[in-house]
């Protein structure tokens, strides 16, 4: 009985020490999949919560691109470029909610899952433009910017995974930007754009972008 114990008190220390460093790897973890200047989540944190959204035939991915963000940071500094950064997360947030997810997948460059319970996400997106294109609280209003978006219905296209829905709506998003009109469907971006064209079309592309809606 002693040996028991005496087996059992040496352990202690052991298991708790094991407790806190899985309590830590779960914190380094969660930490990993949020973006630190915006709080969203990252790429993979994304991926991983949007996949599971998916398979909800009602699901509606998003992508949002800030617009000629790079002026902004020439012109007004790195500092107001976060700010605004900051605030467009913290929008794209405030509506999705709980039940979607948001993530910043790099630079000016986000995305979102919403589930589309109503049918409404046509107009639901151009009040989000409309949100998104206010000037960021504290900034100099001069640090203006739009926002452009480019959205799919997942039940439009039955059988494709996250990559290519998001492919889809980078065109829509990539039309919407071109054609000035704030907000695009997929479908309508694939007459105006690829893939690569969208790519090439960002690094040089000066047009500036007015809200609207195309569907």
């Amino acid at each position: 009985m002693n040996s028991l114990l005496t087996v059992l008190a040496a352990a202690g220390p052991i298991a708790a020490g094991w407790s806190a460093h899985t309590l830590w790897m779960r914190r380094r973890l969660r930490g990993a999949r949020r973006d630190p200047l915006t709080g969203l989540r990252t790429r993979d944190g994304f991926t991983h919560r949007a996949t599971t959204l998916l398979k909800d035939p009602r699901a509606v991915v998003v992508l949002a691109d800030v617009d000629h963000f790079k002026q902004i940071n020439d012109r007004h500094g790195h500092a107001a470029g976060d700010a605004l950064l900051k605030a467009t997360a913290d929008r794209l947030a405030h509506y999705v909610g709980r039940a979607g997810v948001a993530g910043r997948l790099g630079g000016d460059e986000f995305a979102a899952v919403v589930i589309d319970n109503h049918g409404t996400a046509s107009d639901l997106l151009a009040v989000l433009h409309g949100v998104l294109a206010r000037p960021a609280d504290g900034l100099d209003p001069a640090v203006h910017t739009t926002v452009s978006l480019g959205w799919v219905r997942a039940e439009d296209h039955p059988g494709e995974d996250l990559s290519e829905l998001l492919r889809r709506a980078d065109e829509a998003m990539y039309a919407a930007k071109q054609g000035r009109a704030g907000v695009s469907r997929a479908g309508l971006g694939r007459l105006f754009a690829t893939w690569s064209g969208r790519r090439a079309g960002r690094r040089g592309s000066g047009a500036d972008s007015a809200p609207g809606v195309a569907a």
